[in-house]
């Protein structure tokens, strides 16, 4: 063999030899787990941001070696121009391949937000605008429900109490769509699947007295009783007589204690001195709530009152007298006086 010709073979042998390195290198660097702290590390990545400015971010910090291999990669898979703009959280364990996986599929953190049964609408949006991963506007609430589709629409309890998850930027009006129309859907189920006899005439009339309902008791055992006494007292035209409404009409006035005078005092939602049902919701209204309101627990009784033994449980009673001495033993357990 000539000696140009063996030095020709012994070349492409380098070269094959190096190629084969270099993609061995390749590989393990791409299947390489980055230096990310057990703690995790963020990514934000803004609109029309390119990959190559992303890897090397990522190098400056110290959490990837070989960027311009990784750009090579993603270049030659035609994913260099398809990553999502988003915050990402890296954690422990992220290689360069499945970080770009990450990017091209938009797996953005997802922030979260707990709106509480019986919070006011007041509540919830000072929630939602405190949170730091939501893009607060200025509407009020009028111009919210105008927003939603819904003018004129009060928009205390039109809002579902869940856990929501969303990306940061997501805008206030966003979730409160996302609230709203679950709010929709559990009352429309709820008002499906009504008792044949109640004494609400609308889902909107239910909407109301499910948000009465919530604020007169935490024990998921009372709520349908609780709803049966209100179903009672408006099949005989009573007045409902219940706290919460005449609190909620109070408005900020309200100090934390409700007094003989405040009884007295003639709101829209006072339901001491107006019959039926008050114009409007007083609070947000969960799920269970919603059922029991059109679903309530067929009782005699016309009355409750707080135990006061503090586990929130009331006595119930069937007739005025027996209310009086519920009250009294409720004061009794107040003041902490033996019978």
């Amino acid at each position: 063999m000539r000696s140009g010709a063996r030095i020709a073979l012994g070349a492409l042998a380098c070269a094959l030899a190096a190629g084969t390195a270099f993609a061995a290198f390749g590989w393990r660097a791409l299947h390489a787990e980055l230096p990310i702290p057990s703690a995790g590390a963020w990514l934000e990545v803004a609109s029309g941001t390119p990959l190559r400015r992303v890897t090397a971010e990522l190098a400056q910090r110290g959490l990837l070696d070989h960027p311009v291999l990784l750009d090579l990669y993603a270049r030659q898979r035609g994913d260099a121009t398809r990553i999502r703009a988003g915050e990402y959280q890296l954690a422990p364990g992220t290689t360069p391949l499945s970080l770009v996986d990450k990017l091209v599929s938009g797996q953005v953190f997802q922030h979260q937000l707990t709106i509480v049964e019986g919070w006011r609408f007041a509540d919830l949006l000072s929630a939602v605008r405190a949170h730091d991963a939501i893009r607060a506007g200025t509407l009020d609430g009028p111009q919210i429900m105008a927003e939603l589709g819904e003018p004129g629409v009060h928009p205390e309890g039109q809002f579902f109490p869940d856990t929501y998850f969303f990306p940061r930027g997501t805008t206030d009006l966003e979730l409160l769509k996302t609230a709203h129309e679950a709010l929709r859907e559990h009352l429309a189920k709820a008002w499906e699947a009504r008792a044949p006899d109640i004494q609400v005439r609308t889902p909107y009339e239910a909407l109301i007295l499910a948000s009465i309902i919530e604020k007169e008791t935490a024990l998921p055992t009372e709520r349908a009783l609780i709803s049966g006494v209100f179903q009672q007292r408006l099949r005989r035209n009573m007045r409902l007589q219940t706290d919460p409404t005449v609190i909620y009409g109070l408005g900020v006035g309200f100090d934390g204690n409700l007094r003989h005078q405040d009884l007295d005092r003639d709101t829209p939602y006072n339901t001491y001195t107006r019959a039926g049902l008050p114009p409007t919701p007083i609070a947000l209204p969960g799920s269970a709530s919603l059922e029991a309101a059109v679903r309530p627990e067929r009782t005699d009784a016309l009355y409750f009152v707080a135990t006061g033994r503090g586990d929130g449980s009331h006595n119930f009673s069937a007739t005025l007298e027996e209310h009086e001495r519920a009250v009294r033993d409720y004061l009794r357990h107040l003041h902490n006086v033996g019978p």
